[in-house]
């Protein structure tokens, strides 16, 4: 039998339920190096059914330029050069189309909003990225967001009073943990890798996702997001909250971006795959079959070109990502990166391949090798992991991010996958999820206001009932004086 891709795509939800009916509206800002996008999204608390609301999405080269009294703090894996002003300005835009286009009022009708960016290779330390999150925060205070709906309620009474019938803050408080997984933070209190928020909110996001599919994604579970960066976190199945024992970092969108940019089809310093596959259609089943042995070929002259592996202890960034693999080691998590060469010092020869597969076999065959690439990286990663002992007997996989669920990657994924043995029925276990990182932002929202559902949990393991009353036990025993 045929493996079957669980691949998520959003009910729609209309205005007049999201007035009348008791939906949690959260809106996910993220500023990432290729786009950026304001995804607003409505959660049915009755059902716990995440909608998709709208989503804009902007080129994140189309910052306006920094001015002349500005401090340029970092930049885009493209080199754009960014100031705490300028991506003020940029959030600020992005947010109100969204809501003007949902005719939505975002005073009173937006009850959260979550930031983020997978903006890191162009800092010098995870530390910097708190100054980029200072900006999107000044742009969703532009916009009119109220402070009040960017940080976690202090009572019920906090929260929006159609909403406090659903919230447990008088039972649980928020104490870090979001969709059941508590972050790796060593007893210095250094983050492990620079984009670790945004592996903590595509985690949170493909659970959420995956309660449109038969498959039950949450603990022990693999995540990883395929934006231009690589992000996402390994988890085990400890209660009631799983540890974060795995993290991934370096270079995934940006590799098709790379191939790309030979074909000079899109700019050659800042085009991406984006603007050229996402309108055209995955290559044919006749194009495949003729030219396998041709995209078989390109697909192995690139990988060997990627590296991946643990992160060795001394690198200071991997893949343009500022990590701590000594800090990962002393917490007891294994960092598994990918890049191409030493921090993208090979990437003009990915583009060099490119230019040659599109000079000589068209487009469609250059889609072909880059699915085909990026699903031999999925199970590479994995294969790492598994040589860790951090894939466990029922571990689930969630994959998000343009350069893990387009085309014919789902499909060479799960085949890729079956060929592992990592257990039987693989499809079963491996969700493609739309926006993760959107609805992991609904995902924290809702954590931070505790607006858990008993009926229909996202924490805890698999097969295994609410943990609210773990959690109730945990923190009585924790915050008691």
């Amino acid at each position: 039998m045929a493996l079957k891709p669980r691949i998520t795509e959003s009910p729609h939800v209309r205005l007049i339920d999201l007035k009348s009916k008791p939906f949690f509206i959260v809106a996910s800002v993220e500023v990432g190096n290729t786009t950026t996008k304001s995804i607003l999204t409505a959660t049915n608390m009755d059902t716990c059914r995440t909608h998709i609301i709208n989503k804009i999405v902007r080129m994140t080269r189309d910052v306006r330029p920094p001015k002349s009294s500005e401090v340029i703090f970092g930049k885009t894996l493209t080199g754009v050069e960014l100031t705490r002003e300028s991506v003020a300005d940029l959030v600020r835009a992005t947010l109100t189309e969204s809501m003007e286009k949902a005719n939505l009022d975002i005073k009173t009708d937006l009850n959260f909003v979550v930031r983020s960016t997978g903006i890191v290779a162009g800092f010098d330390s995870p530390v910097e990225v708190g100054e980029f999150i200072k900006g999107l925060a000044d742009g969703c205070l532009m916009a009119g967001v109220p402070p009040k709906n960017m940080t976690p309620p202090m009572s019920i009474s906090n929260i929006v009073q159609k909403l406090q019938k659903y919230s447990k803050l008088d039972k649980v408080i928020f104490d870090g943990a979001v969709a059941g997984v508590i972050p790796p933070i060593g007893s210095t209190g250094i983050e492990i890798v620079a984009n670790e928020m945004e592996g903590e909110l595509a985690t949170a996001g493909i659970k959420e996702a995956a309660k449109l599919t038969d498959v039950d994604f949450r603990n022990p579970c693999i995540s990883i997001d395929f934006g231009t960066t690589l992000d996402g976190r390994i988890t085990n199945p400890e209660l009631p909250y799983a540890k974060t024992i795995g993290n991934f970092c370096g270079y995934a969108g940006a590799i098709p971006d790379a191939i790309i940019r030979g074909s000079k089809i899109v700019d050659p310093k800042v085009g991406t795959a984006l603007e050229v596959f996402e309108k055209q259609k995955p290559p044919s089943f006749i194009t495949l079959k003729i030219k396998a042995k041709i995209i078989g070929a390109y697909a192995k002259r690139i990988h060997e070109l990627i590296i991946i592996e643990k992160v060795p202890v001394g690198r200071k960034r991997y893949g343009s990502v500022p990590v701590r693999p000594d800090a990962a080691e002393q917490t007891g998590v294994t960092l598994i990166g990918c890049d191409v060469g030493e921090n993208g010092t090979d990437m003009d020869k990915l583009s060099a391949i490119g230019m040659e597969i599109c000079e000589t076999h068209g487009l469609q065959v250059v889609y072909a090798v880059i699915d085909e690439v990026m699903a031999g990286v999925v199970c590479k990663l994995i294969e790492i992991a598994r040589e860790d002992n951090l894939v466990f007997e029922d571990t689930t996989i969630g994959i998000t991010g343009r350069a893990g669920i387009t085309g014919n990657k789902p499909k060479l994924i799960l085949q890729c996958l079956e060929k592992m043995n990592l257990t039987p029925k693989i499809d079963e276990r491996v969700v493609f999820a739309d926006d993760g990182l959107a609805r992991g932002a609904a995902v924290m929202a809702r954590c931070m206001n505790s607006l858990g559902s008993s009926q229909n949990p996202i924490g805890g393991s698999h097969g295994g009932k609410c943990i609210l009353a773990q959690r109730m036990k945990l923190q009585e025993k924790r915050y008691k004086k």
